[in-house]
């Protein structure tokens, strides 16, 4: 029995932010970008891996959410404590600078961990974590 991950979820508070980011920036390719009435869910992942994406969706698109606590989740979204992803670059001081000439929200540069990892962080359009651990 094989077990992957297909998709991740990350909320976008603006579609074209996200794209640039996104596509632009860390190379994805978009498979889907789907509208319905003003709300946009898109679909990015790395080009080699078409099973693995990650789903940049609406925050709190549900109707029962109150506005209280919709104004709380925008809120954590833009301090980059509502959720988190960890990628995984075998260039991470390159991808690094790439990010970072090009404006990227940088939060932490290229670190070795006391725990093995080599990591670098983000924050992307919305505020969401970005973690890129070196391969």
């Amino acid at each position: 029995m094989t077990l992957t991950i297909q998709n991740a979820f990350l909320p976008h508070t603006d579609g074209e932010a996200a794209l640039g980011f996104y596509r632009d920036l860390l190379g994805f390719e978009v498979r889907q970008d789907v509208g319905y009435n003003d709300l946009r869910w898109i679909t990015v992942g790395p080009v080699d891996q078409p099973g693995t994406s990650i789903v940049l969706h609406p925050p709190v698109a549900d109707p029962g959410v109150t506005e209280e606590e919709r104004r709380v989740v925008l809120e954590l979204i833009a301090k980059g404590v509502y959720t988190a992803i960890t990628l995984s670059s075998d260039d991470l001081d390159a991808l690094f600078e790439r990010l970072a000439d090009a404006g990227a929200d940088v939060i932490q540069e290229p670190t070795d961990q006391p725990y093995g990892v080599r990591d670098a962080a983000f924050r992307d359009p919305a505020g969401n974590l970005i973690r890129i651990n070196q391969a």
